[in-house]
């Protein structure tokens, strides 16, 4: 039925082959939205620099600690984590990094798209692995979307101060 590494935990196996093609679906998102979060981190300019240019960093290491965790279920359930840049490449449904200069304005409008998609992906995630009964994914999908929302949250506030 699939290529599911043997083990012992007790889910049925059809469920654990649809978890593990969500888990790297999302994967691949999560590296994604990691490397953006660099981009940003790397070439943000302007009057808000020290603010942001931290606060992407900071993003960063949660976003590489929700790669660690889907990455980490996946291979639990006796799938293989698909994590390589060219995986990613391929089957990531994060827009493309879409700053247009390097302006701290054109950073956070680029990297509050890409938390605020991935938030909602996350939050698909939860749906999908209630249906297939994987509480634990479920969590941890939930998990992921309470500290994505966050970081939306305090990135789109430096566009509240430019209006």
């Amino acid at each position: 039925m699939s290529n599911l590494y043997r083990t012992k935990n007790d889910l049925p196996e059809r469920a654990r082959v649809e978890t593990v093609a969500l888990l790297n679906q999302r994967l691949a998102d999560a590296i994604d939205l990691q490397s953006q979060c660099k981009q940003a981190h790397w070439n943000v300019k302007g009057d808000n620099f020290i603010a942001l240019h931290e606060l992407f960093d900071r993003v960063n290491e949660d976003v590489e600690d929700y790669v660690d965790l889907i990455a980490e279920r996946s291979v639990q359930l006796g799938g293989t984590a698909e994590g390589t840049v060219r995986m990613v490449a391929k089957r990531s449904l994060v827009s493309e990094y879409s700053a247009p200069s390097a302006h701290w304005k054109d950073h956070v409008e680029a990297l509050s798209h890409a938390l605020a998609t991935f938030g909602e992906f996350a939050r698909q995630g939860i749906a999908s692995a209630d249906t297939l009964n994987d509480a634990d994914t479920a969590d941890i999908f939930t998990e992921i979307s309470r500290g994505v929302d966050k970081w939306l949250w305090m990135v789109e506030a430096h566009l509240m101060s430019s209006h």
